[in-house]
């Protein structure tokens, strides 16, 4: 043990703490203000919806507790407990060319993952989801979804893990330079390829068939100069009652999504208001920021571990004998959660802000009643809770609280 071993135990109580504390605190919250129905919602959510959303937050919420357990054991146990040490001779005894035996045990290290976190989504898809209402997925579907995200991952993953491991071992003391710019450039591409390549290998889209919401979606595009390859309609109600409406893609591939449920719930009027608001997000430029920080926060990431790559305190540290280049890449995706945690409520601002810029651009593209309306339903169809603990949410939610938001949206 050393001052790594130290800092990442430190680390690892004083987040799980933290996240134990603020969940109890929003159970609390929650459950303290079961019984009443805000007052700006009175005349808009009914006292069983409130109480509905009020116990579904609370379950999610300690269903993220005890994912948090399991993945905070599991880190320990492939870390200090060492799991990878042990992973990593067991590959190593079948004689392996490098790139290749780097690449199975990270595959290896994703498949063991996967696997420890399966019992927890059947939880959340069949018990949770199924016992308040919203859970559409069969088993059938369920497997087959596991199936092709498996088959996605080792068709799309193993090519990338190689040419990363590459970069490490023959690119010199800038590798890291090279492979920030690798997934810099993997992820534009994925962003212009998930709508017409990927996503249709899970869901069915279908052309908006409704030609007088397809004007006046057109419409709203055309005078705010925004150009797509299509408006569409996606099967969400074969797996969840939830609604959900999105832009995706990435140049001549950017496309409207609208879940099938979104278009049953609201009216006209609703759509169009929720659709402003996400067009909003493209014009105050907040993809193009959350890339960039995104893009800086890896920059930074990896430069870290290319200082981290040559010292041999932090393989013992964190529990490896035998240094390597996918040791020390496995390594650091596994621990750096545990530092960079106590940055999210950073992160979290800084999405709020923007969902309070999109709303002041949706407010003065359509008349601001209807995205009240809109998002009201929302909250009512999704059960999103009215009363989050604000500590909790400050930490959480990318999104402001519901209360909050309405208000902002009212007072303009």
């Amino acid at each position: 043990m050393n001052g790594l071993t130290y800092a990442l135990i430190i680390a690892l109580i004083t987040g799980v703490f933290l996240q134990w504390r603020l969940s109890a605190r929003h159970i609390r919250h929650i459950r303290a203000n079961r019984d009443a129905v805000p007052d700006s919602f009175t005349d808009k959510i009914p006292l069983d919806a409130h109480q509905k959303a009020a116990d579904y937050t609370c379950a999610k919420t300690r269903a993220r507790l005890a994912e948090l357990g399991v993945s905070s054991l599991l880190l320990l146990i492939w870390t200090l407990g060492g799991g990878l040490d042990l992973l990593d001779s067991l590959i190593r005894t079948y004689n392996l060319p490098g790139l290749w035996a780097g690449t199975v045990f990270i595959l290896a290290v994703m498949l063991i993952a996967s696997l420890v976190e399966l019992p927890l989504s059947l939880y959340r898809t069949f018990s949770l989801e199924q016992r308040f209402g919203f859970n559409k997925m069969t088993l059938k579907l369920f497997i087959t979804d596991l199936l092709k995200n498996t088959l996605l991952a080792l068709a799309i993953g193993a090519p990338l893990i190689m040419l990363v491991l590459w970069f490490m071992d023959n690119s010199g003391p800038w590798w890291w330079l090279y492979v920030w710019l690798t997934w810099l450039g993997f992820n534009l591409v994925m962003v212009w390829a998930y709508p017409a390549f990927i996503a249709p290998l899970f869901n069915k889209f279908r052309s908006l068939d409704n030609a007088e919401l397809a004007t006046r979606i057109a419409a709203l595009l055309n005078r705010n100069g925004f150009t797509s390859n299509g408006i569409f309609v996606m099967d969400g109600s074969s797996r969840s009652t939830h609604g959900n409406a999105y832009f995706t893609g990435l140049g001549a591939n950017k496309r409207i999504v609208f879940f099938d449920t979104l278009i049953d719930e609201l009216s006209y009027d609703e759509i169009e208001a929720v659709l402003a608001h996400e067009l909003g997000h493209f014009k105050c430029g907040h993809i193009k920021k959350r890339l960039t920080i995104l893009g800086a926060t890896f920059l930074a990431g990896f430069a870290i571990l290319g200082a981290l790559l040559g010292q041999p305190w932090f393989y013992t540290g964190l529990g490896v004998s035998e240094p390597s280049t996918y040791i020390a890449l496995t390594l650091f995706v596994l621990v750096a959660p545990a530092f960079t945690f106590f940055l999210q409520p950073v992160f979290s601002s800084i999405s709020r802000k923007h969902e309070f810029e999109a709303d002041d651009f949706a407010r003065a593209q359509v008349q601001p009643g209807s995205l009240i309306n809109a998002l009201v339903k929302l909250y009512k169809e999704n059960a999103n809770t009215l009363t989050p603990d604000p500590m909790y949410s400050a930490f959480h939610d990318s999104h402001p609280p519901a209360p909050i938001r309405i208000a902002h949206l009212a007072s303009g």
